[in-house]
């Protein structure tokens, strides 16, 4: 008789120590760790698209992690926005130095990210998250495909593809899965701005009836 399956756990090491055997054994990746504000014990490994597949290929096949299980890609859009950071600045004032606390603005461009969370199947833990980000949200939102690596991540890169924008080089078959091909936006961007041409609906309904009507006559209820 067997037993239960062991239930998931937390992977042994902590994020950091993770980060720092990748280091050793990839030199100059360039890592970072983010903390999640909102789940504090979820905090996430950030690599640089260019070497995101060595750092991948690492994390799979190292016999104290081996995750081997991509569950998730999750896309992230970030708009440019303005942070405060303070710092205390020595002054001069009255012939005598005094120390001030000052609040500076900084302007910080935008960009996407594409989330991945892994699991061992094999050792039963995880999640251990892996992030990219891409330059901007325009000319420059580039990441690296984990397809390679994880082959579960093929659609879920693609619905990230198709909804964010966010272009997976070297992915085998990055193609729109949810939207048509002729589309030109991205829904799931913050800056979305939902169409009001509904010619496309075959049987406009509700809000959707009102917005149809701006472009093409709608037959009266019988």
């Amino acid at each position: 008789m067997t037993g239960a399956p062991r239930a998931q756990t937390e992977p042994v090491e902590t994020l950091e120590q993770i980060k720092s055997r990748i280091e050793a054994a990839i030199p100059g990746l360039g890592l970072e760790i983010q903390c999640n504000g909102a789940v504090p014990g979820q905090a996430s490994l950030v690599v640089p698209p260019a070497r995101a597949l060595e750092a991948a290929r690492f994390l799979r096949d190292d016999p104290q992690l081996a995750l081997d299980y991509c569950s998730n890609v999750s896309g992230v859009d970030w708009l440019d926005r303005v942070v405060e950071e303070h710092a205390r600045v020595t002054r001069v004032m009255d012939g005598q130095e005094r120390v001030f606390d000052e609040c500076r603005e900084r302007r910080v461009p935008g960009h996407l990210e594409a989330v991945y969370h892994l699991y061992s199947m094999r050792l039963r833990h995880g999640p251990v998250i892996l992030r990219q980000r891409t330059v901007n949200r325009v000319d420059q939102a580039r990441v690296a495909s984990l397809t390679p690596v994880w082959r579960s991540a093929e659609f879920q890169e693609r619905e990230a593809y198709d909804l964010f924008g966010i272009v997976f080089e070297g992915h085998p078959d990055l193609r729109r899965i949810l939207m048509w091909d002729e589309y030109r936006d991205y829904p799931m961007r913050k800056d979305y701005v939902e169409p009001d041409d509904y010619e496309y609906e075959p049987t406009p309904h509700d809000d959707l009836r009102e917005k149809a009507r701006r472009h093409y006559p709608i037959e009266a209820d019988a």
